[in-house]
């Protein structure tokens, strides 16, 4: 069992604006937390080779078409694309399924 707390996880830039915090991986899964500032889009479309899970912690997203608020959990299948932004800012949490 590994316990932490996300937000003193180290933060790396992706792109200006959109922040990065791995969380703890295991063979099988890897958990991540992405912080997003106001007008800021996913650098280019995410293509999923596993099975990628996220949550909406604060702010908005605005995926594939939905507008998803605080509480939205979202599943993408294996194969499936899409490229989150936000108008507002947002904090999501996640984890990606991995391909074995």
């Amino acid at each position: 069992m590994q316990i932490l707390q996300v937000d003193e996880v180290e933060p790396v830039e992706v792109v200006p604006g959109i922040i990065r915090r791995r969380l703890p991986a295991t063979e099988r899964a890897r958990g991540w937390m992405y912080d997003f500032a106001p007008g800021t889009e996913w650098p280019e479309v995410d293509v999923h080779e596993g099975e990628e899970r996220y949550y909406v912690v604060s702010g908005e997203f605005i995926d594939r078409g939905h507008r998803l608020g605080p509480g939205s959990y979202v599943v993408f299948a294996p194969g499936s694309t899409h490229r989150p932004r936000t108008e507002t800012g947002a904090r999501m949490i996640g984890i990606s399924i991995l391909v074995m």
